[in-house]
C-alpha cells in the first residue's frame, strides 16, 4: 500500500505480539514513517488510542495519549485525548516538539494536497450531490459489480438458468427484503432503498408474480445498525402457506441466509449455520419439491454441508448492495453468465475454521488413506473445504489443455501459458488463475500461492490462449526479518479455474 501512493494508514485496534498498533513504535516509526520512508499521516481507529487503558498498555488517559504520540500516531480519531493531554506532555518533557511538528506536518500536507486551504468546502458541495447522487452511471456500475460478484457453487441438473413462463415459487424471508441486501457498513444509505429478489423476477415473470416469506428471520420492527439482531426461532407462521406454494411449482428459488447487520464488525458469530429457522422451512419444501434453487446471502462463508447434500442448485449473494434483486435475476434467468469465484474457502464444519487454501503443510501433511493418526487430518472430516478459493461455476463449461512452462533466457522470468475452451453452450467468461509452490526455500512456504489471474470472455466452442509471467516479485516472499528475498530452487505451478487441481507444471528458478 505505501509503494502504491497510499495518504493515510490507520493503526489498528488489535496488538501485536502483546503491544497494542496504537502505540506501536516499531511498527509505525520505525518501520512505515522510517525504513519506508512513508510521508503522509497515521490516524487513529475510532477511538483506538483511549482503548490502550483497556488493554492494559496504558494507565490513563493521558498516559495513552503520550505513547500514541510517540509511536507515531498522528492523528486522534474520537477519543480526545490529544486534545486534552498534549499541551501539558510537551510541558513536562514527555513529548517532544519533533514529534508534534512531524505530526502536525503531516496532517496539513495532506490537507494541502487536497485543496482543502485554497477551498476549505471542496467536498461539500450541495450543487454537485444533487447532480450525482444516484445517477444512472452510478446504478449501471452497481449492477454490474453486483453481477460479477455472484458466485454459482452448484447446478446439478440445470435448474438454472430458468426459463420464463416457468411456474417458479419464490420462498423465503429474504425474498422481498429490500433492507437487508444494503449489508453492515452501509451509513447512511436509506433504508429499504434496495431492489428486491421479487422485484427483480417480476421484470421477469410480471407484477402480478409473488413472493413467500415462509418464516420471518428477524424479531420486532426493521433491526439498526448500533444494535444485535434478534433472530425469530420460534415464529413459523407462514411455513405451511408456502409450502403449498411449492408443491404445485416447476422451480422453487429459496432466498435465504444472514440478515444484513448480522455480519461485519462487532457481528461474529459461534454457529455458520443458516439462522433461525430457515433450515427447517428448506426441510419441508424439499420434501414436497426437489428442484429448489437456493440464494444465499451472507457476508461470510456459511456452513452449506447439508444444503449441498440435498439441494441441486446453490447461488453465493452474498449482501451486493442497491441493485441486489436485479444482478440475482439476471442470474437466474440467464441474461448474465455467473462468473464470480469464491475469494474464500467454505468449510464443511465449523470446526474446519480458521480453513484457507495457502496453508503450510506441516511436517505431517494430509496423508489420505492412512490409518495412523499421527499426521494432520480430522478424525470426524474430510481436511477439504465444501467449496474451495477460487472456486465458481458458469452455465457453460470450460476445458484445459496445453500447459507449457519456459523460461526467458534474457530476463529469467518463468512463462507459464495453457489453452482454455469453451465447451458448453453459452458465452461465458472465465477466471483463470495461477498458482505456485517454492518447493524448498529458507522459510517454509504454502502448498499453494494465487500469484496471476485473467478474466477472460470466450464464446462457446472458442479456445482462448493465456500466459503468465512470473517475475521475481511473483517467487519472491518475506523472511521473519521482515526482508524480500528471491531464491533459488523448484516450483510447482498449476492454471486452473480454482485453487483445486488443474493442469500441473514445474520448473527451476
Amino acid at each position: 500500500a505505501a509503494e502504491a501512493g497510499i495518504a493515510t494508514f490507520m493503526n489498528s485496534f488489535n496488538d501485536l505480539n502483546g503491544i497494542p498498533a496504537t502505540g506501536d513504535k516499531f511498527l509505525q516509526r520505525d518501520i512505515l514513517k522510517g525504513e519506508w520512508e512513508f510521508d503522509g499521516l497515521v490516524v487513529s481507529d475510532w477511538g483506538s488510542i483511549g482503548e490502550m487503558i483497556a488493554h492494559g498498555y496504558a494507565k490513563d488517559g493521558k498516559h495513552a495519549a503520550e505513547l500514541a504520540i510517540n509511536a507515531g500516531s498522528d492523528m486522534d480519531m474520537e477519543s480526545y485525548l490529544y486534545v486534552a493531554h498534549l499541551k501539558n506532555l510537551v510541558e513536562e518533557g514527555k513529548v517532544s516538539e519533533s514529534n508534534i511538528d512531524d505530526a502536525v506536518a503531516r496532517i496539513l500536507r495532506l490537507k494541502f494536497k487536497m485543496g482543502l486551504f485554497d477551498d476549505p468546502y471542496k467536498y461539500c458541495n450541495e450543487e454537485k450531490e444533487k447532480e450525482l447522487l444516484g445517477h444512472q452511471d452510478h446504478h449501471d456500475t452497481v449492477l454490474d459489480m453486483a453481477k460479477k460478484s455472484i458466485v454459482l457453487l452448484k447446478n446439478e441438473g440445470g435448474l438454472l438458468p430458468l426459463k420464463v413462463g416457468q411456474n417458479i415459487a419464490l420462498i423465503g424471508p429474504l425474498a422481498d427484503d429490500k433492507n437487508s441486501p444494503l449489508g453492515s457498513w452501509r451509513l447512511k444509505a436509506e433504508d429499504n432503498s434496495a431492489i428486491s429478489v421479487l422485484e427483480g423476477m417480476q421484470k421477469y415473470q410480471g407484477e402480478e408474480f409473488k413472493s413467500y416469506q415462509g418464516v420471518r428471520l428477524v424479531e420486532g420492527g426493521l433491526p439498526s445498525f448500533p444494535f444485535e439482531v434478534k433472530i425469530n426461532e420460534t415464529d413459523k407462521s407462514g411455513m405451511d402457506e408456502a409450502v403449498d406454494q411449492a408443491k404445485s411449482a416447476n422451480v422453487v428459488v429459496m432466498v435465504v441466509g444472514e440478515y444484513g447487520y448480522q455480519t461485519g464488525e462487532g457481528r461474529s458469530r459461534a454457529h455458520l449455520d443458516l439462522p433461525g429457522l430457515q433450515r427447517e422451512l428448506i426441510e419441508k419444501v424439499l420434501e414436497v419439491n426437489k428442484n429448489v434453487v437456493l440464494v444465499n446471502m451472507s457476508g461470510r462463508p456459511l456452513v452449506l454441508t447439508w444444503a449441498d447434500e440435498k439441494i441441486p442448485t446453490i447461488l453465493q449473494a452474498w449482501h451486493l448492495g442497491s441493485q441486489s434483486g436485479n444482478a440475482i435475476a439476471q442470474v437466474l434467468y440467464g441474461d448474465y453468465n455467473p462468473s464470480g469465484k469464491l475469494p474464500m474457502s467454505f468449510p464443511r464444519s465449523i470446526g474446519q475454521v480458521p480453513i484457507y487454501y495457502n496453508h503450510k503443510a506441516t511436517g505431517r501433511p494430509n496423508d489420505i488413506g492412512n490409518d495412523l493418526v499421527f499426521w494432520s487430518h480430522y478424525s470426524d472430516e474430510s481436511n477439504d473445504p465444501l467449496y474451495h478459493f477460487g472456486h465458481g461455476l458458469s452455465y457453460t463449461t470450460f476445458e484445459y489443455s496445453d500447459l507449457s512452462v519456459d523460461k526467458d533466457i534474457t530476463t529469467g522470468n518463468i512463462h507459464v501459458e495453457a489453452n482454455v475452451k469453451n465447451t458448453g453452450n453459452y458465452d461465458g467468461e472465465e477466471v483463470i488463475q495461477l498458482y505456485v509452490r517454492d518447493r524448498v526455500a529458507s522459510v517454509a512456504r504454502p502448498v499453494k500461492e494465487l500469484k496471476g489471474f485473467h478474466k477472460v470472455m470466450i464464446p462457446k466452442g472458442g479456445t482462448t490462449n493465456i500466459l503468465f509471467e512470473l517475475t521475481e516479485k511473483e517467487l519472491g516472499f518475506y523472511n521473519n526479518q521482515g526482508q524480500f528475498v528471491v531464491e533459488s530452487g523448484d516450483f510447482d505451478v498449476w492454471i486452473s479455474g480454482s485453487s483445486e487441481g488443474g493442469l500441473k507444471g514445474s520448473f527451476i528458478k
